[in-house]
């Protein structure tokens, strides 16, 4: 749990931009609301705070805990760095934008466009997992197209899961927090420490194995999985200990339609050589279904 000595405090000044309030986080970060100072613009700011290797000191700079931790958060610093950097230049309409990427206090930050919206998580809660098939059509292709332009530059998210998929009022749904993201070749094994999210996160996640678009599409399948039955899927670690996944084909086949559950099963497979290699190959099963368009946003919801 975040305390206020180790996040930034409200009207902190930080290169150009005034911090508003801290509005999430997880091991290695801090999310703020903030606004930029000339225009006047609400911008989100994530700071690479990993909590195990720093802390902060009066003024609000950020140091290692002890000389052990120094390697890592150096290590760490340098890709956030750097691939935030190289994120900043990609755009796409499903991809949150990063305007910005700066280096003070002694870390890193990433500023992101601010969204109105809504996740994903509050719509599995209000309809207790039983999203319609029209609402995950209009959802995930997007999602997968997002991602698609994502992986044609060698980047893997490796932290989709519903909190992370922000829908718009205008029916657009959009891919957020890139924390986590790393820059890979298929089949490269990931260095360094990588965030994770229990029950999303692929088995070669765990195991520091080969990486590729098949890890974010397992992440894909089990948040799909979510939407349709409501329960927090079991980590990757626990289906390898044994754990059975029972497939959706085999429950929800009077709700949904074949390929939808056909899609989810084959994405949440534990071999990653048994789901589909690339986003395309998804997609191309979900657009089977989508012949009729899901009619309007989710305007209908807001109420």
């Amino acid at each position: 749990m975040a305390t206020t000595k180790q996040t930034l405090s409200r009207g902190y000044l930080l290169d150009g931009y005034r911090i508003e309030r801290v509005i999430g986080g997880g091991g290695f970060s801090f999310v703020y609301l903030a606004y930029h100072i000339r225009t006047k613009a609400k911008v989100v700011i994530k700071e690479y705070f990993p909590h195990d290797l720093v802390d902060r000191i009066p003024g609000g700079r950020v140091v290692p805990i002890n000389p052990d931790t120094l390697r890592n958060f150096q290590l760490g610093l340098k890709r956030f760095f750097s691939e935030g950097m190289a994120l900043s230049k990609l755009e796409h309409p499903n991809i949150v934008h990063v305007s910005n990427f700066f280096r003070s206090n002694g870390t890193v930050f990433m500023v992101m466009d601010f969204e109105q919206g809504r996740d994903l998580r509050w719509f599995i809660k209000r309809t207790k997992g039983r999203l319609g098939e029209q609402f995950l059509l209009a959802v995930f292709p997007k999602i997968l197209e997002g991602l698609r332009e994502l992986h044609s530059f060698d980047f893997l998210h490796l932290d989709i899961k519903p909190a992370n998929i922000l829908l718009r009022a205008s029916g657009h749904p959009l891919l957020l927090d890139f924390g986590a993201v790393q820059h890979l070749r298929p089949g490269e094994q990931s260095t360094g420490v990588q965030t994770l999210t229990h029950g999303y996160a692929p088995p070669e996640q765990y195991e520091e194995g080969a990486m590729g678009p098949w890890s974010d599409l397992y992440s894909v399948g089990m948040t799909m999985r979510m939407c349709i039955t409501g329960k927090a899927p079991p980590s990757a670690r626990q289906r390898l200990d044994g754990e059975n996944l029972v497939p959706v084909s085999k429950t929800h086949g009077r709700k949904y339609s074949h390929e939808i559950l056909e899609a989810i099963d084959w994405a949440v497979e534990l071999e990653q050589h048994r789901r589909p290699q690339d986003a395309d190959a998804l997609l191309q099963l979900l657009t089977r279904t989508n012949k009729r368009k899901p009619k309007g946003g989710f305007m209908n919801w807001w109420s």
